[in-house]
C-alpha cells in the first residue's frame, strides 16, 4: 500500500496532518492551520518538495535524539519526523518520506 496524508481537525478547530506511509506508520506530522484550505496547500507543497534530498534539514534534540524537518524553498517548515533513536533509523525515515511524499491519496477530513 502506498502512503497518504490523514488530515483531522483539533479540539481549537484547527488543522494538522500528517505523512503516513503505506504500513499506516506517522512519517510526517504538519504545524496547526487555521482553515482546511491552508492544511490542503501545505500539503501540496510537501508533494512538491519531498523528492528533495535538499529539503531535509537533519536535527537533534535536547535529548540528543535525531529528528528532520522538511522545509520549502523560502525556508517555511512543512513537517517535522518524530525522533529517532539513531541517525540510521532517522535516515530511514528521511527515505520513506521522499517516497511516500508525492502521494496524492487524502484521508480524513481531506
Amino acid at each position: 500500500m502506498a502512503g497518504y496524508f490523514n488530515i483531522n481537525e483539533s479540539a481549537n478547530g484547527q488543522f494538522v496532518f500528517n505523512l503516513k506511509a503505506g504500513n499506516h506508520e506517522v512519517i510526517l506530522t504538519s504545524r496547526m492551520f487555521d482553515s482546511m484550505a491552508a492544511a490542503r496547500d501545505a500539503i501540496a507543497l510537501v508533494r512538491k518538495h519531498a523528492a528533495s534530498a535538499a529539503r531535509f534539514e537533519r536535527k537533534v534534540g535536547k535529548d540528543n535524539s535525531p529528528y528532520f524537518v522538511l522545509s520549502a524553498e523560502d525556508g517555511q517548515v512543512l513537517g517535522r519526523s518524530e525522533m529517532y533513536s539513531s541517525a540510521a533509523a532517522m535516515e530511514i525515515g528521511i527515505k520513506s518520506v521522499m517516497t511516500n511524499g508525492p502521494s496524492t491519496v487524502i484521508k480524513g477530513l481531506g
